[in-house]
């Protein structure tokens, strides 16, 4: 048995211009007269408002405020909603007061508008929102409940995917198989789609299609523009060229040959043996000259660098002994200043004397001590004050002698550092003396050397070297005009042959060129050919798509008795369009459909779907005054009839609900 959902009441206060109104109904079916602009259709938007914040054309930023004649807003009113509801024969009341939120603050006399804010209350108990919203829930999905209480929602206010989703919901879908196998021309479809959707298939064909396209509309193109920069050939011979060609290459090699004998010479290659000959005769006079004196001068720079490098060493050594006998300096002026102190408190110690207040008297009863016990006391303070103040002195004394220790351990210390700065400065001293006896020995021994271009055996080699280089000179000379010359020839013969071979590249390129075209032209008949295939895909998808829509328009349709849908078009190029579009009898929802129609196709809809969703709700049908006669339905009806001679709502109950004809 479906769950049922009637209106007992509904009440309006200051909503959208309403400023009272109570719709009673019993649970009955009921009609609200009211000419234009009285508030029939505030009646349904406060309904909807007070479940799900909306109005009835599913808006949620319309204006609840009551206004004045200047169409401002009417300061200081609460906007309330209250409805009961009896769902499975339960009474549940609702209501929802909108009001305005005014906060004075500190300082100022007068409150200012801040805001609004909304209570909410469940059998006039207060609750938040979110246990509004609960309830609700709990009694109907928002999306349903405005399917099944508005006639016109469906066809008006979804969009067609979502009114197609919905009726596959209530029909259930057909599967792939079951459409191939009512069609035997879709028998190699499965092996198409790989296991894919229709939709990603047709979606896979549509972007090759289109990237195939693309490249065909190239293809053309790129072959005429490259037979347009085809290279004109029809003068010129190939194979005369390629032998041209190989006879310039070997004529080019040959006059290299002959430069390269010019240039090595047998009288310029005899001469420049000479000149190495003469060379290595330089060197060894050059040796000889310098031989010993030379020797003499490398030793002594050799031993001055070494002595330096001791002297360095030296002064790190006397560097070292500065910062030892430095800090012994320091702690012997910290030892001083502390056995100074240790003297001070001696001295303090030392001063110090006995002093004992006699107590004569005994501290319990009052009566004087005996003179035995008085000595006997004072004697022992005296013993245990000398023991003390020894004790510091001893221990006072021991400092000192401690710390007079360590500062002798300093002072020879440094009695050792100062003979070893005297012995390190002696060693300097000796050593600057040694560095400076060598420096004069150096330049002593540098000026008696004799410089090599002084040497006349050597002076004279070198001029025998020279007068060779001079004939070697001259020969080049002879030589390398006879070498322009050649090469003069050779840039000749390059050149010819760099026109020929220009010539020759004509042929590979309009080979290259018309291997591309034939490569164009493949590619071409390959697309062709899978575009050809793909078109074959797109028919058996169109195909399936066909198939798949009749069967469920049969299956849909048949789940309604007025009304009729129609789920795909067909366009101009013999293709499919998924669309979801109302009819009855023949006539579409949005194009040519009376009021009355619409209306009694809106509540055959509404039928079907409280039958799919098991549930009753009640059903508001706005203008119910264009129907003569509206069809059975289960669920209670709440007209809406405009009525010019009703200036404030009117509402007649009957106890059986009037059906008007259409």
């Amino acid at each position: 048995m479906a769950k049922q959902l009637k209106l007992l009441s509904l009440s309006l206060k200051n909503f959208k211009g309403v400023r009272a109104f109570t719709l009673e109904t019993s649970g009955d079916n009921v009609r609200v007269f009211g000419d234009n602009a009285t508030g029939k259709t505030t009646v349904f938007d406060a309904f909807v408002w007070l479940l799900f914040d909306k109005d009835s054309q599913n808006k949620k930023d319309f204006s609840i405020k009551t206004l004045d004649e200047n169409g401002q807003e009417l300061h200081g009113l609460e906007h309330e909603v209250e409805s009961t509801l009896l769902i499975d024969g339960q009474a549940v009341t609702l209501r929802k007061v909108y009001k305005e939120k005014w906060t004075k603050k500190r300082g100022s006399a007068t409150s200012e508008f801040t805001g609004h804010t909304t209570d909410y209350f469940i059998d006039s108990v207060p609750v938040k929102k979110k246990e509004f919203a609960e309830k609700i829930a709990s009694i109907i999905d928002e999306d349903i409940f405005k399917l099944l209480t508005s006639p016109s929602y469906f066809n008006e206010q979804l969009k067609w995917q979502d009114r197609r989703k919905t009726l596959l919901e209530i029909c259930g879908d057909i599967t792939d198989e079951e459409v191939i196998r009512n069609n035997q021309s879709l028998t190699n479809l499965p092996a198409i789609l790989q296991g894919r959707s229709i939709e990603d298939q047709r979606k896979i064909i549509a972007a090759k299609r289109s990237d195939i396209n693309k490249e065909l509309e190239k293809i053309p193109v790129r072959i005429d523009e490259i037979q347009r920069s085809l290279p004109d050939v029809t003068d010129f011979n190939k194979v005369a060229i390629e032998s041209e060609i190989d006879q310039m290459n070997s004529q080019i090699e040959e006059k290299q040959d002959l430069i390269s004998n010019i240039r090595n010479g047998n009288a310029i290659a005899q001469k420049q043996k000479a000149v190495q000959e003469i060379e290595i005769e330089l060197l060894q006079i050059k040796q000889q000259h310098e031989a010993g004196s030379k020797d003499e001068i490398y030793s002594l720079k050799a031993r001055i660098q070494e002595e330096e490098s001791n002297v360095s060493i030296l002064n790190s050594k006397l560097e070292n002994v500065k910062n030892s006998k430095r800090h012994n300096d320091e702690n012997i002026k910290r030892i001083d200043e502390q056995l100074a102190q240790l003297r001070q408190e001696w001295h303090e110690v030392n001063s110090q004397e006995f002093t004992h207040n006699d107590q004569c008297e005994c501290p319990t009863c009052g009566q004087s001590l005996p003179e035995e016990q008085v000595t006997s006391a004072r004697e022992k303070a005296l013993a245990q004050f000398n023991l003390t103040k020894s004790k510091k002195l001893e221990e006072i004394t021991n400092k000192g002698k401690q710390g007079g220790e360590r500062k002798q351990e300093f002072l020879d210390n440094n009695e050792v550092l100062t003979k070893e700065y005297e012995k390190l400065n002696g060693q300097i001293s000796e050593k600057h003396t040694l560095i400076e006896k060598l420096k004069d020995q150096l330049t002593q021994l540098e000026s008696v050397v004799v410089d090599i271009t002084e040497n006349a055996q050597y002076t004279a080699k070198l001029q025998e070297k020279q007068n060779i280089q001079q004939d070697i000179h001259e020969l080049k000379t002879a030589a390398d005009q006879s070498i322009q010359s050649i090469q003069l020839e050779i840039i000749e013969l390059k050149s010819n042959r760099d026109r020929l071979q220009a010539e020759l590249g004509k042929f590979a390129a309009l080979s290259q060129s018309e291997d591309r075209i034939h490569e164009l032209e493949a590619q071409e008949r390959q697309l062709a050919a899978e575009y050809e295939d793909l078109e074959q895909q797109l028919y058996l998808t169109e195909e399936f798509i066909r198939t798949k829509v009749n069967l469920l328009e049969e299956k849909i349709n048949s789940k309604f008795k007025y009304a009729r849908f129609k789920l795909f078009e067909t366009q101009i190029n013999g293709g499919l369009t998924e669309v979801c579009k109302t009819t009855f009898s023949g006539v579409p929802y949005d194009s040519g459909l009376n009021n009355a129609a619409k209306i009694n196709v809106g509540l055959d809809i509404i039928n079907t779907l409280s039958q799919h969703y098991n549930f009753l709700a009640p059903i508001f049908v706005d203008n119910a005054e264009a129907v003569t006669k509206l069809i059975d339905s289960d669920s209670q009806l709440i007209s809406l009839v405009v009525s010019e001679k009703d200036k404030q709502l009117r509402v007649e109950t009957q106890q059986d609900v009037m059906k008007e004809a259409i």
